[in-house]
């Protein structure tokens, strides 16, 4: 049977990384340590960081070239184990560039947390490119 304890977890752990989305999409890296602990590592495509300073400079070198995105994070797999969590998301992603040309991505996020005294923060995160579209031209 599933305590209140675990529901509640998996409450914060979700609405984390439905913040992430928000994190990268609205630029919010000042809330970057209600996100992420301070010895974050970070593993993508793009290269790996460790800490959140590194972190910030990795997204930017990955987002800078587009005026604005759009993450959509979707079966999420929680995984618990005490004060520690897995989880998996998938992710979808419009990018918009300058010329107003939007390219499609798909990968899976694989996070790692553990509960802080600020509660749950990601220490962990490997990005699994699954598909990339090349630029499309925009319909409206």
């Amino acid at each position: 049977m599933t305590d209140l304890r675990e529901l509640i977890d998996r409450g914060e752990l979700a609405e984390l990384v439905a913040r992430h989305s928000l994190w990268i999409d609205e630029l919010r890296y000042d809330e970057s340590d209600q996100l992420f602990t301070d010895d974050v590592v970070v593993k993508s495509l793009r290269g790996e960081a460790a800490g959140i300073e590194a972190l910030v400079q990795l997204a930017r070198k990955g987002h800078d070239a587009y005026v604005r995105t759009l993450h959509n994070k979707s079966n999420l797999v929680i995984e618990l184990d005490g004060d520690s969590a897995t989880v998996r998301a998938n992710d979808l992603a419009v990018l918009v560039r300058h010329d107003m040309t939007e390219e499609i991505a798909a990968a899976i996020h694989y996070y790692g947390a553990r509960r802080t005294p600020g509660g749950w923060r990601f220490d962990r995160l490997e990005i699994a490119p699954q598909s990339l579209t090349a630029p499309l031209e925009r319909a409206i």
